[in-house]
């Protein structure tokens, strides 16, 4: 009898999460051990960016007005759009592999075999997401702090986790929504092409909506908005977009766990 999906869920990764690690850890080494150099061509730099078209600007950098500064730096690097796009995939691949996946490979009737509501295991498979997205959330930050020390990078440790965790707010988000699409229909590729295609748009709507003036109105419709828009890097985690983005969360968690409990498996 299975006693907990959670921690069989958790089993089931962690070879993907030794690699996803050790990838995260390295990005976040590699990509500080340039600031110095960057940082020594602070001028060159920042007239470099004051020369780039504004769209492509947002797209890259966000609204950060200096690129040199330790801000600056890991926001137009890192925070962004590397760490928040690499937090999505992982976050969404366990999302529409939880129900779906399992569907697909024939394995959902077994593991449903046992005394485990269909709730709790929806629900368990989550959590195991959760837990997942937030270790690898702990060692990219870790790597990010022992190389900002070594290279003279005054970030803030306080900081830079507040920026991760939003990050994980957002890529749990999108997980949710996969997990939704996925106990809704039993389709992973469905699950992952629905929630790529939002993630991408959101992203987009939130970077050019500073200048496209028919975007502005509805930038606060993407999870992106709450996600950077306070700047979590230079202003600290702001607790009403973290509310925002938890709240999402929770509602697709729900409509999700909803969905699963009614769907007609036969079909």
């Amino acid at each position: 009898m299975l006693r907990s999906v959670l921690l069989k869920s958790l089993r089931d990764q962690r070879r993907a999460l030794l690699w996803w690690g050790t990838g995260l850890v390295a990005l976040a080494v590699f990509t500080l051990l340039f600031y110095p150099s960057f940082r020594d061509m602070g001028s060159e730099m920042q007239k470099l960016a004051e020369r780039m078209p504004e769209e492509l600007l947002l797209l890259f950098a966000g609204e950060s007005k200096d690129m040199t500064s330790p801000e600056g730096f890991l926001n137009s690097q890192l925070f962004v759009l590397m760490v928040p796009l690499l937090f999505m995939v992982f976050a969404i691949g366990m999302g529409s592999g939880a129900i779906a996946g399992e569907e697909e490979r024939g394995t959902l009737e077994l593991l449903l075999s046992n005394p485990v509501p269909r709730w709790r295991v929806a629900w368990e498979k989550f959590a195991a997401t959760v837990l997942a997205v937030a270790i690898l959330a702990f060692v990219f930050w870790v790597g990010l702090e022992v190389t900002s020390v070594g290279v003279g990078m005054e970030a803030g440790a306080g900081r830079m986790a507040e920026a991760t965790l939003s990050a994980v707010l957002l890529a749990l988000a999108f997980g949710a929504l996969a997990l939704a699409v996925g106990c809704a229909t039993g389709s992973r590729g469905l699950s992952i092409g629905v929630s790529s295609a939002v993630g991408v748009a959101a992203y987009f709507l939130n970077a050019l909506a500073p200048v496209v003036e028919v975007l502005q109105p509805y930038r606060k419709v993407s999870p992106f908005y709450y996600y950077m828009g306070a700047d979590p890097l230079a202003n600290g985690l702001n607790l009403v977009h973290a509310s925002v983005l938890i709240g999402l969360v929770v509602v697709l968690l729900a409509a999700a766990l909803i969905t699963f409990e009614r769907r007609d498996l036969a079909t």
